[in-house]
């Protein structure tokens, strides 16, 4: 009897022991499955938005132009972050978003012009989060596409959530709406229902999101927005007015973005947006109809700094130069490299993109030496374009070229190789070897 109790006895102690066991290995994973989720929610959110036609000139806070938009929101971010000055894009949309959906220049991927497509053999940034993050990161475009016909080619390219315009609308009230390949035509205010997508898909997100919100505006139609996104007045919505006089009308445009783009950042928590990257760019230079300074030859759809040069700012999560003004070199396709850097994946150099994540905290950061873009013309030639700190080589696709100091001519208004300036100083002579040197070297 004393022998079936001791057994009893020790069964029911080691019954006691497995089970204190298994509440000790249910702790262990539930503290690492905590740790985890704390892990992935320190990583930052990543918020690219895109204004479409938007040079340095109808911008607010840069010197050219006289004539500018009332954008607070965009104001805003300035102060409290980092103002590029000499960041180019391509001179049309389409090669610009390919770029930096890509991070290779235009030649590599055969967009070189607005409406060409991209093979869905490329690997997009979003595909370079999943791989390379073990998909930390949500994702999602939302807003204009323009990077092919076809109703799915965003998802083909690895994009989770598309939602938006697959090509430029007919007018900002009556367009066409994208949701994952499924298209529906939509009345509202694109402006309006682009920035209502992307609250409602911020809203749903549980990890660390990045979302790429490519604005419609302000591409033409030039049109009035609703009264109370801008700040323009009373305008006459004819399209003969509108055409008589396009630049109040392109000015709303913006200052709607701008609303937007500001119920967009309240909407967010303070703590989501502390923990947000934002980057605002401008996809190609002003339309000629309303771009100033730089002339109807030297704007939108040219390699001329009017085309090319657009406005950036970064602020929010990480960046502490405040209200700062920053001259490096860089190129739009230099998006893709910094939002992997700012997602940890290990990479700050990828194809022909390089980060530029560490000018936001140090002002000695690694920089380009130079930057390359590149543009069809109107005859389907492509031109090409080099600078170094001081100097910009053109080559045209017709085989003529041009050089200009930009310290001394910034609108391009003084050709060093025209016949009237002949002959090079010795200095200008040897610039003008080492970028067409450095441009060759490109294009191997």
């Amino acid at each position: 009897m004393k022998q079936l109790l001791l057994c009893l006895f020790c069964i029911a102690f080691l019954f006691s022991c497995s089970s204190n066991i298994e509440e000790i290995d249910d702790t262990e994973n539930n503290n690492t499955t905590e740790e985890t989720t704390n892990e992935n929610q320190t990583k930052p959110n990543i918020l690219l938005v895109l204004a479409d036609d938007m040079g340095l000139d109808a911008c607010p806070g840069y010197e050219i132009g006289n004539t500018k938009p009332n954008m607070p929101n965009l104001v805003g971010l300035m102060n409290s972050g980092v103002k590029f000055n000499n960041v180019w894009s391509n001179p049309t949309c389409s090669p610009t978003r390919a770029g930096i959906l890509t991070g290779k220049y235009g030649f590599r991927t055969g967009v070189t012009r607005a409406g060409n497509s991209l093979s869905t053999s490329e690997t997009s940034i979003q595909s370079y989060l999943d791989s390379n993050t073990n998909s930390t990161y949500s994702h999602a475009v939302i807003g204009k596409w323009h990077l092919s016909n076809n109703n799915s080619h965003p998802n083909n390219l690895g994009i989770n959530y598309f939602a938006g315009s697959i090509s430029n609308p007919i007018a900002y009230d009556n367009w066409a709406l994208n949701i994952n390949g499924s298209t529906t035509n939509s009345s509202e205010y694109i402006t309006s229902k682009l920035t209502d997508l992307a609250i409602d898909w911020i809203d749903n997100q549980t990890k660390p999101w990045f979302l790429w919100l490519a604005y419609n505006a302000p591409h033409s139609p030039f049109h009035l927005p609703p009264t109370e996104l801008h700040s323009q007045g009373n305008l006459p919505s004819d399209a003969a007015s509108i055409s008589a006089n396009p630049m109040p009308y392109y000015l709303a445009a913006l200052e709607a973005l701008d609303t937007e783009m500001g119920r967009l950042l309240n909407n967010m928590s303070q703590d989501e947006l502390d923990n947000t990257v934002i980057i605002f760019i401008g996809d190609n230079g002003t339309p000629n109809q309303v771009a100033q300074y730089y002339g109807n030859r030297r704007s939108k759809g040219t390699i001329y700094q009017g085309g090319v040069n657009v406005p950036m700012v970064v602020s929010g999560y990480g960046i502490t130069r405040e209200n700062t003004t920053e001259d490096a070199l860089i190129n739009s396709l230099d998006i893709f490299a910094t939002v992997a850097d700012i997602a940890e994946t290990g990479s700050s150099e990828i194809n022909d993109s390089k980060s530029f994540k560490g000018l936001f905290t140090n002002v000695s950061a690694s920089k380009r030496a130079y930057i390359y873009t590149e543009g069809d013309d109107d005859n389907g030639l492509l031109n090409t374009t080099i600078r170094n700190e001081t100097h910009k080589y053109i080559l045209f696709g017709d085989g003529s070229e041009a050089l200009y100091n930009l310290v001394s001519s910034p609108l391009e208004n003084t050709n060093l190789l025209s016949f009237n300036q002949a002959p090079l100083s010795e200095e200008d002579r040897s610039i003008k070897d080492d970028l067409i040197s450095k441009l060759n070297a490109i294009s191997d």
